[in-house]
């Protein structure tokens, strides 16, 4: 790679991606310091080789996320040009424009990715230098190692080996950019349609978050402030907002980790009312995110290919009646139901549910965990190319560090535990809202008198279980029992 001389002439293109924010954004601060023309660019690839094309919600999100970040970029005397298509063709396009000398863009790591950076810096000439800068994990994959040279497999031994090691102080957002002789040509982002219409689905989602950095930030101070401090019990509540709710502005890259990081330690340092278990669980989740981003560097096909390839030879069922009624929340478990209306109004899930809802799919259900991962592309605003896979295939039973197939949920004593109240099913399941909190969990074993008085006519008003859960474990036992060697 070849190193940027900061006296050189011209200006640098600042290739954003996955990095929609001013503050601790490598790329751009080191650009902004060398005093030169800076051209940031914005290219919405769906086309090269790989890439995976955005889901619905992915869409919307990130609509309001540019929207914002070039309303950002105007206050410093800068302005994002915006193109769509194959991103090699438009950063060389851009880069021949402005006559520019330099190209900085932040890591990504999945396989797709690193081809397109790649084969744009060897279509560079000489006179264009390139740097990559880590800016949206806390570690680098080259820079942890097991003992033998491998990667980890294992959480519990790469968050052992992360937590005693240091990482970079978070960056200053610039002061100011200095702008080109004449900004290229931008794409106008209402072209892209990239918002809902006809039907307009987007309304549950403007609701319960508002995109963009400065949304970000606020949310991040808010979680210090007000949740941090019970946020390793809060965090298995669904019923209750006790979560970060950061991963759609970590996805969107909003927010950079190292920020996240560096404020929660701040807040702990200053306040003796935040026990240790809170902060060490929050910095547990941000390494749990690097875990996964590493996992995909190293395997590269998470979204098609289980970790564990024991699971190539799995049945499993092909049920297009199953798979929508659990897209829909419309299997008879209410907790199952409740997660997945909440997906669909709102674009997120809390985590202790989505732990659930897949559960079910894979092992009730018995239906290909890719199938559910599918549909969480589609629906999660936070839908992250690395955590989105590897969690399906945690919960499956196929990845790495998996939790064992045979470790069924219980989708019924999982919702006593976790919602006991049934406060989280009747925000979301409105129609058993009147059901006491002893026959909630399970209204098909509610007697008629408590069932007519709750307004709840199985069948009707609300669907019985589409499968008995007892049956459906022991079924997904049996065919665990063909693979597990």
């Amino acid at each position: 790679m070849a190193k940027t001389d900061e006296t050189a002439a011209g200006p640098i293109v600042v290739w954003i991606r996955d990095d929609l924010r001013l503050d601790d954004n490598p790329a751009l601060a080191h650009a902004a310091e060398t005093g030169r023309p800076v051209v940031p660019l914005f290219v919405l690839d769906e086309e090269s080789k790989g890439v995976r094309s955005l889901g619905g919600a992915h869409k919307w999100w990130l609509h309001h996320s540019l929207e914002g970040f070039a309303r950002s970029l105007r206050g410093k005397g800068s302005q994002l040009t915006m193109r769509r298509g194959k991103a090699k063709e438009h950063v060389l396009d851009v880069i021949e424009a402005v006559g520019a000398t330099a190209l900085f863009f932040n890591r990504r790591y999945d396989p797709a990715s690193r081809s397109v950076d790649d084969a744009i810096e060897e279509a560079l000439s000489d006179d264009v230098s390139v740097e990559r800068f880590s800016a949206n994990i806390l570690h680098d994959p080259e820079s942890v190692e097991t003992k033998t040279g491998g990667y980890y497999k294992v959480y519990t031994p790469f968050w052992k080996n992360v937590s005693e090691t240091g990482f970079r102080d978070p960056i200053d957002a610039p002061r100011g950019l200095k702008q080109p002789d004449a900004f290229p040509r931008s794409d106008d982002l209402g072209d892209w349609d990239l918002l809902p219409t006809k039907p307009d689905w987007s309304g549950g989602l403007a609701e319960f978050f508002t995109p963009g950095e400065k949304a970000g930030q606020e949310r991040l101070e808010y979680f210090c402030d007000d949740l941090l401090a019970g946020y390793h019990n809060g965090r298995e509540r669904p019923f209750a907002d006790e979560t970060s709710r950061l991963s759609p502005h970590l996805r969107w890259g909003e927010i950079s980790p190292f920020r996240a990081w560096d404020t929660a330690n701040t807040y702990a340092s200053r306040r003796k009312s935040i026990p240790g278990d809170a902060i060490r669980t929050f910095r547990q989740e941000l390494v749990w995110r690097d875990f996964n981003y590493h996992l995909l560097y190293h395997f590269g096909r998470l979204e098609t290919d289980n970790f564990n390839d024991r699971f190539d030879g799995f049945e499993w069922r092909n049920s297009k009646k199953d798979l929508q009624a659990w897209q829909r929340g419309l299997t008879g478990y209410p907790i199952v139901d409740a997660g997945m209306r909440q997906l669909w109004q709102t674009g997120w899930m809390h985590n202790r549910v989505r732990m659930i809802v897949g559960s079910f799919l894979t092992k009730d259900l018995l239906i290909d965990w890719r199938d559910g991962e599918r549909w969480f592309w589609d629906t999660l605003v936070d839908g992250d190319i690395a955590s989105n896979t590897a969690q399906w295939q945690w919960i499956g039973g196929a990845g790495a560090d998996a939790q064992p197939f045979f470790r069924i949920f219980n989708p019924i004593t999982q919702s006593e535990k976790f919602d006991p109240k049934g406060d989280y099913i009747r925000t979301f399941v409105p129609e058993l809202k009147d059901l006491p909190s002893t026959a909630i969990h399970a209204p098909w074993e509610a007697d008629e008198s408590t069932l007519a008085e709750a307004g709840v006519t199985l069948g009707k008003t609300y669907p019985k279980p589409i499968v008995d859960h007892g049956e459906a474990r022991q079924r997904a036992l049996d065919a665990y029992d063909k693979v597990k060697g």
